[in-house]
């Protein structure tokens, strides 16, 4: 039975119920790893906007038509409706300021304290003059992001107030009466972490897959594993520099477009890796700790918006988190995002983003195959719920899951998962932009089959 600190004792979730029998039908307009996920596991696709099981939709789905809409107790979708409290930049930083004021007014001044996991950030244009008023003081690198980009697009580094004046005069900040005259484009401008944790001289960025089951009372499940995406380019603080995306960002849409992009690796390491690498070279207590606070980064991130969320019985939601750590191994939160990309750029990528998938489908359990207290499901290991979950007595010696070993049983030729994703081969390059090619996918996909056979025995 779950243990949970803080609460009043384990709560037990409801199987799924009221669905009817036959294979399990769902939705999505996704053709990546979801898509080949649902199939795998032999449910049956429909295009019915209202006979459904599983809705893996759009966000703009959600915004457009959910509130349109009455679901029955046994139907699941994969976001909820204001998922951009946290996924969307300036209402993350609103939200954490929000929940570290709430502390200090409560009393609770050391919690409060551990809310400083984000970049000194402003909103603009509304902030600008408190902005300038820090620039002025502090100076310094920063770096301007629009608040409902991804992959990177929109975002640029600045050291000084003209490199941003065009923006600052442009005719779309100047209010006016006149409707037809546009308003600023909306950004979040951050003090830059110019002191990034670099491995072999390049800078990197850590994806982190959240589950998220309900916001009251908060559920929360981590995937053990993620990767560190890194930039192309060595790493300098020189700010004749700033201008080298390939330096500063690690966005995969970015570096991807360089011409010495590592196709077979995707310029990404696995999680596991990177914990490896960390105690080689720091020690296994010190990366244990820069592992616990980035679990905490997360819980206390979801805490922040468990008061605004619109709580709803159908909805989970896949968050991926992106984590930089810097020089000191400091854990910083970059951003949030609801709807992480699913494409895979390698097989290695393709096994895990799959793996992955078909454990977000078994914590939902729309079959009601699980018990309804089960710590961990796959590679999710339940880490909140209404309450801090205790950590098995096997793993005492880690203040967090992240980063360990999942696994997935032996296979019937005696070969563990390990063993077979050794042996597979890099994708070819037919894949546009280095993502797989359809034959590899396919391969790939074929492979992965056999391992959600083993996997799907496990729940029966």
């Amino acid at each position: 039975m779950p243990k949970h600190l803080g609460s009043s004792g384990p709560i037990h979730r409801p199987k799924g119920e009221g669905r009817a029998s036959g294979p399990v039908k769902f939705r999505t307009s996704f053709s990546n790893t979801i898509y080949d996920v649902l199939c795998a596991k032999g449910w049956e696709e429909t295009d019915s906007e209202h006979d459904w099981d599983v809705h893996w939709a759009e966000r703009e789905w959600v915004f457009e038509v959910f509130d349109q809409m009455h679901l029955e107790p046994h139907q699941r979708l994969n976001h909820f409706r204001n998922a951009k409290e946290i996924c969307r930049k300036d209402l993350l930083i609103k939200n954490l300021k929000k929940r570290k004021r709430q502390l200090e007014k409560e009393g609770s001044y050391e919690e409060a304290t551990q809310y400083d996991f984000f970049p000194v950030t402003f909103n603009l244009p509304r902030e600008y003059a408190l902005f300038v008023e820090e620039f002025k003081r502090q100076g310094g690198l920063w770096i301007m992001k629009p608040i409902g980009s991804a992959q990177g697009k929109g975002i640029f580094l600045f050291s000084k107030l003209s490199e941003i004046s065009e923006w600052r005069t442009d005719y779309r900040y100047r209010p006016g009466n006149n409707k037809q005259e546009k308003e600023a484009d909306a950004y979040v401008v951050q003090r830059y972490i110019n002191n990034p944790y670099l491995v072999g001289g390049k800078k990197f960025d850590l994806r982190l897959y959240v589950v998220v089951t309900s916001f009251s009372p908060l559920n929360v499940w981590i995937y053990r594993t993620g990767f560190a995406r890194f930039t192309n380019t060595r790493y300098n603080d020189d700010v004749s520099d700033i201008t080298n995306s390939f330096m500063h960002l690690t966005n995969v849409a970015i570096q991807k477009t360089a011409d010495d992009y590592d196709k077979r690796t995707g310029g990404k390491w696995d999680l596991r890796r990177l914990k490896l690498h960390m105690i080689s070279q720091f020690g296994a207590e010190t990366t244990d700790a820069v592992f616990w606070e980035m679990q905490m980064i997360i819980i206390r991130s979801l805490l922040s918006v468990s008061s605004v969320m619109i709580n709803d019985k159908h909805c989970f939601e896949l968050y991926g988190y992106d984590i930089m750590i810097d020089d000191t191994l400091k854990p910083w939160l970059i951003e949030v995002n609801a709807s992480p990309s699913l494409s895979a750029s390698t097989q290695e990528d393709y096994v895990m983003k799959c793996e992955m998938l078909n454990d977000v489908l078994d914590i939902v359990d729309v079959e009601g195959k699980l018990k309804g207290d089960e710590e961990h499901v796959g590679g999710f290991d339940l880490v909140y719920e209404n309450g801090f979950v205790d950590m098995d007595p096997k793993h005492r010696g880690w203040s967090s899951y992240l980063g360990s070993g999942i696994d997935r049983g032996p296979k019937k030729n005696g070969k563990g998962r390990r063993q077979q994703q050794q042996q597979a081969q890099p994708p070819e390059n037919g894949g546009g932009g280095g993502e797989m090619g359809e034959k590899p996918r396919l391969a790939a996909l074929d492979q992965y089959s056999k391992f959600l056979q083993t996997a799907a025995k496990g729940l029966k």
